[in-house]
């Protein structure tokens, strides 16, 4: 009987854990991996984050597999020109992106030979020192960066190859309301806006990026575990997400 119920009590702790796990999963954070070098140099392949559920509110994207118990958002607050959000994919639902919120509803957008405009104003931008990113077999690329000031005065790094990339010039479109307009901030090797994403409805987002737990490089093999502690990027755990 005593080892009926403790393996009865067991069952109960775990059920209880996974519920607890779903739920805070669901309501304040959830995390997510970096999968690619969209981001750079913000964010890097590797890169652990959380993402805070509650920033704006929920909507059926906020609940595991995207179960369709409702319509829009429920506690809504509006994201803010310069968050890093995380959505969902609009062409599947399913995907999911982290990008940066360039146009708000309403906004004029248009890129001109690697120049963002935004209702018509060009964004100001610095040169800074080449973000250089080094590959698992020693090579490395050279990338022009800048810091880029968005119009309410908030500023964030972005690098550029060159200003004459394929995405680089961008007929001028005007946001529809209740959507967004994202870019990566490698702006020459996103997938966004420009591209295929199109514009993100409000209800695709999932949450805003906070700060990183984890991080780490492909630069040593996997099967050599003495060398793990040299692939965490010890530098970058914990830094918040600007």
């Amino acid at each position: 009987m005593d080892k009926e119920e403790s393996f009865t009590d067991t069952v109960k702790t775990v059920i209880y854990a996974i519920l607890i796990a779903i739920f805070i999963r669901t309501v304040w954070f959830e995390p997510f991996k970096i999968p690619s070098g969209s981001m750079y140099p913000t964010l890097y392949v590797g890169d652990y984050l959380f993402v805070s559920k509650y920033t704006y509110g929920y909507s059926k994207h906020s609940l595991p597999w995207s179960i369709p118990l409702f319509e829009g958002r429920i506690w809504s607050s509006l994201p803010k020109r310069g968050d890093v959000v995380v959505f969902k994919y609009p062409r599947d639902n399913k995907t999911d992106y982290i990008k940066r919120i360039i146009g708000l509803p309403g906004d004029k957008i248009m890129l001109k030979n690697g120049r963002l405009y935004i209702n018509g104003q060009m964004l100001e931008r610095k040169r800074i020192d080449d973000f250089v990113l080094r590959s698992e077999y020693g090579s490395a690329d050279r990338y022009r960066q800048y810091i880029e000031t968005l119009p309410e005065g908030v500023t964030h790094k972005i690098i550029e190859i060159s200003d004459s990339e394929m995405n680089d010039n961008f007929q001028e479109v005007e946001v529809p309301q209740g959507t967004y307009f994202v870019m990566g901030d490698n702006r020459d090797r996103s997938d966004d806006s420009r591209v295929n994403v199109g514009f993100v409805p409000f209800e695709n987002l999932i949450g805003k990026a906070r700060f990183l737990f984890f991080s780490h490089s492909d630069e040593y093999e996997w099967y050599k575990p003495w060398l793990w502690p040299k692939k965490i990027r010890w530098s970058r755990l914990f830094n918040g997400i600007e």
